[in-house]
């Protein structure tokens, strides 16, 4: 299955959790140069079948090679800091022939001191240790299991080039879409236990699978009409004359129901957010706002004199380096924390809910029942409506099994799960989230991905995930360090385009400041023009026509058979929501434009 002669592989590969298989007769090989992208659901065996291949677990059948004098390293999910004092001692117990310098220059590389205490480490800095001490030992064979997780976007694309230079075998496991995109030229599906392979990268992905199951319909439509035949048979011509020389027909049924039954996808999460009343217009408006800290290395800067207007609908990304002061802001901006100068106003009428990456409004020594219920009860309310707590932990992916269970024994993607399917019964129009995408799986992020996009709300969102930002958020807010805080239009993509050209025009702005003064200008407008009067008093309803033709469109491509029934009219409907996606986008901003100017004009006049 590899490019080149293989590093390691697994033949006839098979694990058995008990009564359960978590998959089986599963063909994997990572040559030289390969750059493979291992995906699945949560739980789907992932991270188990990279274990596997790292030799860490042993499978319960089938084979494990790996080439004489190849090296494998691994990076697992949540690293083990238990047994070492410091971080260089952490990085050189990768190293089979430990190496000083080669621990020095990797550990200069991610940005970490060598005599630092593993159990000071934050987030990042555990991820960074982690990666250091999978790179040190220079492996034929990289294994890493989530390596973007709690790491900022700069160290993102620092490991990105890294991985692109790597001569060796690399697997990745990620749900960091751009990630996978940059770097996978082959994919691996694990999927309902099967191993699935196609020799194209992550970017084409989702079309594959796709495909994959149109094709399963056909065949389930197929299978469906053969039991419709038999079931007709049995009820028509009866089995009890007919018992012993047909029970291998009646046999054939009950295998023909068995493989339908297989057939049925794995049960998503079911996000649903209980909305709250409308806010006013305006939700927050920050002016030159500034804000510096005392901390133990001097002075830091958080914010120097910047402004933002955020309205209702608006979607906000913030990003920046880890320790820049992204979470200082959106306090700033939400009213936990004030501004050392400058002024932040809000609107009327906010409910907020706030996702908090610690995820420290779980307490871990309470049930999962009474993280959901504080007060007691088995009836969860939800937009208004009661739901039986059971029936809510199933649309968020835990069995009613596990009400009794505590916080601390959940892994991190059920408890972000957790955090959010308490949050989302909270109604509410200001929705702030603070890296909700870590430890999600791809599935359960589109599905979070749709709801956010379907809120009437306001949302503010602090990601490292760079493509969750260019799906969703209709502004940038970057936090660059030393105060330096600019808002650009559109999501991370529109950033780094804006970012060049604003470099760009630096030097030619220098020039033109040293240059003669230009004559005076002539007197400034004072109010909008008639005609742009009535273009804003026209936009509030072309948009709401535009929101009304993509929620009918939305509506539509949400039945599942809908592509199969019709790609031809599916093809047009998604071309005819990008194209009313794009139309509201364009005309919002147009809104915005106009209405600042118009509180501008009549401000100064």
């Amino acid at each position: 299955m590899a490019s080149s002669p293989p590093l390691v592989a697994l033949t006839g590969a098979g694990v058995h959790l008990g009564a359960t298989t978590l998959f089986t007769g599963v063909d994997v090989a990572i040559g030289r140069g390969d750059k493979v992208a291992l995906v699945g659901r949560n739980g789907s065996g992932k991270s188990t079948l990279m274990k596997c291949l790292a030799g860490i677990l042993q499978v319960d059948e089938g084979e494990r090679f790996v080439q004489p004098g190849a090296r494998v390293a691994y990076l697992a999910q949540e690293p083990d800091f238990s047994s070492y004092a410091t971080v260089a001692d952490f990085v050189s117990a990768g190293q089979e022939d430990p190496q000083h310098y080669r621990v020095e220059a990797v550990l200069e590389a991610m940005r970490l001191p060598a005599d630092r205490a593993c159990s000071t480490l934050s987030g990042g800095e555990s991820r960074r240790a982690a990666i250091a001490r999978a790179l040190v030992d220079e492996p034929d064979v990289l294994l890493l299991d989530e390596p973007t997780n709690h790491l900022d976007i700069p160290t993102i694309e620092w490991l990105e080039q890294e991985l692109r230079n790597f001569r060796g075998g690399l697997l990745l496991i990620s749900h960091d879409r751009a990630f996978l995109t940059n770097l996978s030229r082959r994919t691996f599906w694990l999927d309902r236990g099967v191993m699935r392979v196609t020799e194209r990268g992550f970017s084409e992905f989702e079309s594959w699978r796709d495909q994959v199951y149109a094709d399963e319909e056909a065949q389930a439509h197929k299978l469906n009409q053969k039991i419709k035949a038999e079931l007709k048979w049995m009820w028509e011509g009866g089995i009890s004359g007919r018992r012993t020389r047909n029970m291998g027909r009646v046999r054939r049924l009950q295998d023909m129901r068995q493989e339908r039954a297989d057939r049925i996808r794995t049960r998503q999460v079911n996000l649903t957010v209980s909305e709250g009343e409308s806010s006013g217009r305006l939700v927050i408006e920050a002016d030159s706002i500034s804000k510096t800290f005392q901390g133990p290395e001097g002075e830091r800067v958080i914010a120097q004199g910047f402004s933002t207007r955020i309205m209702r609908g608006d979607r906000v990304g913030l990003i920046g380096p880890n320790g820049a002061g992204k979470t200082t802001l959106l306090k700033m901006l939400v009213g936990e924390l004030q501004p050392d100068s400058g002024t932040i106003s809000r609107g009327t009428n906010l409910q907020m809910i706030m996702f908090d990456q610690r995820r420290a409004q779980l307490d871990p020594e309470q049930t999962v029942r009474s993280a959901l219920l504080p007060t007691g009860g088995d009836t969860v309310m939800v937009g208004g409506k009661p739901r039986h707590i059971a029936s809510y932990m199933k649309d968020f992916l835990f069995d009613p099994s596990m009400a009794e269970q505590p916080v601390r024994a959940l892994s991190g993607g059920e408890r972000n799960r957790l955090l959010l399917a308490r949050l989302f019964a909270q109604p509410s129009n200001l929705m702030v989230l603070d890296e909700p995408t870590n430890d999600l799986d791809m599935d359960t992020l589109d599905l979070l991905e749709e709801v956010l996009a379907e809120y009437e709300g306001t949302l503010l969102l602090v990601s490292h995930d760079r493509d969750f930002l260019d799906r969703l958020v209709t502004s940038t807010i970057a936090v660059e360090g030393d105060g330096d805080v600019s808002e650009y239009a559109g999501g991370y993509s529109d950033y780094l385009n804006q970012r060049k050209e604003k470099a760009a025009a630096a030097p030619a702005a220098a020039k033109s400041a040293s240059a003669p003064a230009a004559p005076p200008k002539q007197k400034a407008k004072t109010k909008l023009s008639f005609k742009e009067n009535r273009e804003l008093e026209e936009l509030p309803g072309r948009m709401d026509a535009l929101a009304k033709t993509i929620k009918k469109l939305e509506a539509k491509m949400a039945d599942p058979a809908f592509y199969s029934k019709d790609p031809a009219g599916f093809a047009k409907a998604t071309d005819d929501l990008a194209k009313a996606q794009g139309e509201l986008a364009a005309a919002e901003d147009r809104w915005l434009e106009l209405e600042a100017l118009r509180e501008e004009l009549e401000g100064g006049s």
